[in-house]
């Protein structure tokens, strides 16, 4: 699932490479990714590329009078061809929708999963994108403070890797992340957060930013075809099941629980006892 951190060295890549280029052309292969009916992604031929930023895991391709908004979902990606293409792989993702732009490149917006959970949106707003509205504060962002950390865990009985996750409450962190703060935190990703004393609070907050806000750092500049294996690459608990925990070298588990699944160490989160 593509998080704030890759997803903000994409749109910076975009603001960088398309920004000055016209949009020549449009190809929509697989219709049920338009989401905006009335504006269908055709209609942004002959608008220039101005810029491109992030909103949670969605992206916004910035355009003189209007907005192409990707909403990503659960495996959607980009892949940026030029005048010296790059040769997807033979199991690339395919292509749902191209975009032609001047300069002889292109831009392939793709979805790796068996069901479609990618999204387009041609608004004059990114607002207008119902899932961005709706967004909590990022922790990416400088203004993002304790205060805000602590409204969002609220004292709820949630789970505190659901409140993670939950793009409502905190924009941008996904499966892979949440499992990475936890363990930083050492916190077990099935305490509640109402039951979090002080010092466990502290450990999550600054968890939260310092994972958050250094795969930002480690993402950027990196080509956003190995964006993905970067991050993969980088994982300490998550994807690791039944590899020593780099930290006290217990063995990562892996647990399923409400819907989702998390890896975490039982010495570093639990006290030792495996969930």
């Amino acid at each position: 699932m593509p998080e704030s951190p890759e997803v903000e060295a994409l749109a910076r890549f975009l603001a960088e490479e398309a920004s000055g280029r016209e949009i020549r052309g449009v190809d929509v292969l697989e219709f049920r990714t338009v989401k905006t009916r009335a504006a269908p992604p055709t209609s942004i031929i002959g608008r220039t590329v101005t810029d491109a930023r992030r909103h949670g895991k969605h992206v916004e391709l910035m355009l003189d009078g209007a907005s192409l908004v990707v909403s990503l979902g659960r495996h959607g990606w980009m892949r940026w061809r030029d005048t010296e293409p790059l040769t997807p792989a033979a199991d690339a993702p395919p292509a749902l929708a191209t975009f032609e732009l001047s300069g002889e490149s292109g831009l392939d917006v793709t979805d790796a999963g068996s069901w479609v959970s990618l999204g387009l949106f041609v608004v004059s707003d990114a607002d207008e994108v119902p899932a961005i509205a709706k967004l909590g504060p990022d922790p990416a962002d400088p203004a993002f403070t304790r205060d805000r950390f602590d409204a969002a865990l609220g004292g709820r009985h949630k789970q505190i890797k659901a409140i993670l996750q939950e793009q409502e409450s905190l924009a941008g962190i996904g499966n892979a992340y949440s499992d990475e703060i936890l363990h930083i935190a050492k916190v077990s990703p099935v305490t509640r957060a109402a039951v979090l004393d002080e010092d466990a609070a502290d450990r999550l907050f600054d968890a939260t930013l310092s994972t958050v806000r250094g795969a930002i750092d480690a993402r950027l500049g990196v080509p956003i075809h190995q964006l993905k294996a970067q991050k993969v690459a980088a994982m300490r608990v998550h994807g690791r099941t039944g590899e020593a925990c780099p930290v006290c070298g217990d063995t990562i588990r892996d647990l399923t629980f409400s819907g989702t699944s998390a890896q975490y160490c039982p010495t570093c989160q639990n006290g030792g006892v495996p969930l």
